[in-house]
């Protein structure tokens, strides 16, 4: 049966928190202290300006709530976890070691046609010819991807976006234009996904796509993949003489990886908490399919005409 995991996120709080008889107590600076009981928490994450002890570590530990230290960005560095067998964390690594590989295949098939979605409306957002094309593309998804669709749709998509004579070019070092905001958009956007990942008990190492024995977050590289079409709309719009260095920029595209993301009004940090929490009911078996929101915008994130 699906468990609630409560998440208490305190990587902006200042204060302290304490450990009491069945709960931990938050108190901020000059406000009134809260007490939450500890059978209600699974997971806790502390910023840089958090006061603790180590009665508190001990208190979560003896209930099996994960403690997850993060960085000014609210990106996990580090974590405490209960030891034991029966744990909750303990028990998702395992059944997300276990997961089957024709589970894991239909899982990236979800990611991947949802990409291409997003990747469509983009398209449309911008008024550019193709996504019908992608559409289609986006209905040949098979399990696992064995057409590689992915890359088919990727070759439409950034021609039409970026032009066949500059493309798109990850990583490839450069300091102006489309692909250095894109690689800088991804950044801030995969951040939020290794928060996800982590806050929902899940091994980031085991993806079910991405694999190499140095990418410690290759489940978050699986789960971004629905994500990057909103960052795209956003770079895509900027000057071709935009550069992630300079300080307006920048805070577009941070603002793009944390704009609303579904018809309900929630942004992309809380989408991918709840597409990583989705993902540990799948590997445990509590659902039969990976429900996968794909972007439709447009975006909320307005870029002017003199930004960059």
């Amino acid at each position: 049966m699906a468990e609630q995991w409560r998440v208490i996120d305190l990587c902006e709080f200042e204060g302290r928190v304490a450990s009491v008889r069945g709960g931990i107590e938050v108190c901020p600076e000059g406000g009134s202290p809260t007490t939450v009981p500890v059978a209600e928490l699974a997971v806790v994450l502390v910023g840089m300006h958090v006061d603790l002890s180590a009665a508190v570590l001990h208190r979560l530990a003896e209930a099996d709530v994960a403690l997850l230290f993060c960085d000014w960005r609210g990106v996990p560095e580090g974590g405490c976890y209960s030891w034991s067998d029966h744990g909750r964390v303990a028990a998702r690594h395992r059944a997300q070691a276990d997961v089957s590989l024709p589970r894991k295949k239909n899982a990236w098939a979800r990611l991947v046609r949802a990409k291409i979605e997003g990747q469509a409306a983009v398209l449309a957002n911008m008024k550019i010819r193709g996504g019908g094309e992608l559409l289609a593309l986006a209905d040949q998804v098979r399990s696992g991807d064995p057409g590689n669709v992915e890359a088919q749709a990727a070759r439409l998509y950034w021609s039409r976006t970026l032009g066949r004579e500059v493309g798109r070019q990850p990583s490839a070092g450069q300091l102006i234009g489309a692909n250095a905001c894109l690689d800088y958009g991804y950044s801030v956007l995969r951040g939020h996904l290794m928060r996800a990942v982590l806050a929902a008990g899940l091994a980031p190492a085991l993806g079910v796509f991405h694999r190499g024995r140095g990418n410690a977050f290759a489940l978050a590289d699986d789960l971004i993949e629905p994500f990057r079409p909103a960052i795209d709309e956003v770079a895509l719009q900027l000057p071709s003489t935009a550069s992630p260095s300079d300080r307006k920029v920048k805070q577009l595209l941070v603002a793009a990886a944390a704009q609303r993301f579904d018809r309900d009004g929630h942004g992309i940090p809380a989408v991918a908490e709840g597409l990583a929490q989705r993902f540990g009911q799948y590997v445990e078996g509590d659902v039969d399919r990976l429900q996968v929101i794909s972007w439709e915008g447009p975006s909320t994130v307005v870029v002017g005409e003199h930004d960059g």
